[in-house]
């Protein structure tokens, strides 16, 4: 079956005194790329976290986001109450010089300097945070693998939808293939009906005229479509992964039906063969969501 590219996972995991959530999303891309921010308390897992979800995901552009979320207990933060002291000092000094009002919020005026907030202590965390961490991450995945498996589940759908129209209008070519000839052959005799005291030989011209007519036949291309689009099918319901070899069995498919617009030479067949692109086209976007 199918996976998307695109998805999206979330879980988080509570402890006594604090909440880890992990957030993972997920788009389309050539190969891995993977952005990932990681808190001090897990830094030092950050690569195990990394492989883990490399694993996982194998393609797309991934962005991982990992939060901790104090619940109780005292917090490493600080107010640098010397520092804030000072501050004060020079805003009574400026007001005194210059005859202005002192403030009347200070609070406000004082905690929109820089560095009023000190950490005491820089976090690190323990087998417990790592665990939890690592139980989000693992049930994150999940939810991303479950994501993923249902956008391609529908786009799944679309190609079979896609592909099975492409078909329709391919069936309806056959019928203009013979009026195709017929009017390819009256147009030569016409021209050269219009050209004055010409002499040739009609036994060459019929023989030019036969492989003329065989360089316009689309029967090869017909063909080569049909088999193009059964292993389009055929792809689908493969193991994942099959991504960009769908998108190299669409671009032969595009070269098919491009023969088939330049050799016609009839305006109902090159109607056909412009639906045909568009419903290509389609398939072409959609196809690079395909992991």
């Amino acid at each position: 079956m199918l996976l998307s590219m695109t998805g999206f996972g979330k879980s988080s995991v509570e402890m006594p005194n604090k909440k880890i959530t992990v957030e993972i999303k997920s788009l389309n891309s050539k190969q891995l790329d993977l952005s990932m921010r990681v808190p001090q308390l897990l830094r030092e897992k950050e690569m195990e976290f990394r492989s883990q979800i490399a694993r996982s995901v194998e393609r797309g552009k991934v962005e991982a986001n990992i939060y901790v979320e104090t619940l109780q207990g005292e917090t490493t933060m600080q107010f640098n109450i010397q520092l804030l002291e000072a501050y004060k000092q020079q805003v009574l000094q400026m007001a005194s010089q210059l005859d202005i009002p002192e403030p009347t919020d200070w609070y406000s005026l004082l905690l929109r300097f820089p560095d009023t907030l000190k950490n005491e202590s820089a976090p690190t965390g323990d087998n417990t945070d790592f665990e939890a961490a690592e139980k989000a991450l693992e049930e994150a995945l999940e939810a991303l693998g479950s994501y993923r498996r249902a956008e391609g589940k529908k786009l799944e759908e679309f190609f079979s939808a896609r592909i099975e129209r492409i078909r329709e209008l391919l069936a309806q070519v056959p019928q203009f293939e013979t009026e195709r000839i017929e009017r390819i052959r009256a147009r030569i005799m016409d021209n050269l009906g219009n050209l004055p005291q010409v002499e040739y030989d009609r036994s060459r011209l019929e023989q030019e005229m036969i492989f003329y007519i065989e360089k316009l036949d689309i029967n090869e291309e017909k063909q080569r479509l049909t088999q193009h689009l059964n292993y389009f099918m055929e792809t689908l319901g493969a193991a994942h992964g099959q991504g960009k070899k769908l998108g190299f069995i669409s671009q032969e498919m595009g070269r098919e039906i491009n023969t088939l617009g330049s050799k016609s030479n009839h305006a109902d067949m090159q109607k056909l063969v412009v639906r045909m692109k568009d419903e290509l086209e389609q398939i072409k976007e959609q196809v690079l969501n395909v992991l």
